[in-house]
């Protein structure tokens, strides 16, 4: 991407809010979704029992300029975390104003169509915000 693109970017974003919130039709916010599955787990005992064992996804939400990072657990099903934005080599959390950008709101959208309908994420100033809404 561009730099000048890079400086549009934050205009886009406006334009798309503005829109979405007067109802005039805004777009759907382009977006790419990669999936990678992990298995963190602890050596197999005497027994062969695992003293620790956790598989989940990541899933990166990306628009070309922003990734959004969440991690959902294979063992809860219906839920996942939204863990912060990745902005090239930036990382930072959530903030309120960021539950308002297409992309998080595309990638709430598609964790629902997928059934996962209670939705935990990071913020600075309370550790796990969440919503158990099924709808909108």
């Amino acid at each position: 991407m561009s730099r000048i693109e890079k400086l549009i970017y934050p205009a886009k974003v406006a334009l798309w809010r503005t829109k979405s919130r007067l109802g005039r039709g805004a777009p759907a916010w382009p977006m790419t979704v990669e999936v990678a599955h992990h298995v963190d787990a602890s050596e197999p005992d005497a027994d062969g029992f695992n003293h620790y064992h956790y598989e989940y996804e990541i899933y990166k939400f990306t628009d070309g300029v922003m990734t959004l990072l969440a991690r959902a657990y294979s063992d809860e099903p219906g839920q996942a975390a939204l863990m912060g934005w990745n902005e090239g080599i930036k990382n930072r959390l959530l903030t309120k104003r960021d539950l308002r950008h297409p992309l998080f709101l595309e990638a709430v959208a598609y964790f629902r169509r997928a059934g996962k309908y209670k939705l935990d994420w990071l913020d600075k100033k309370k550790p796990i915000l969440s919503t158990n809404r099924q709808s909108g």
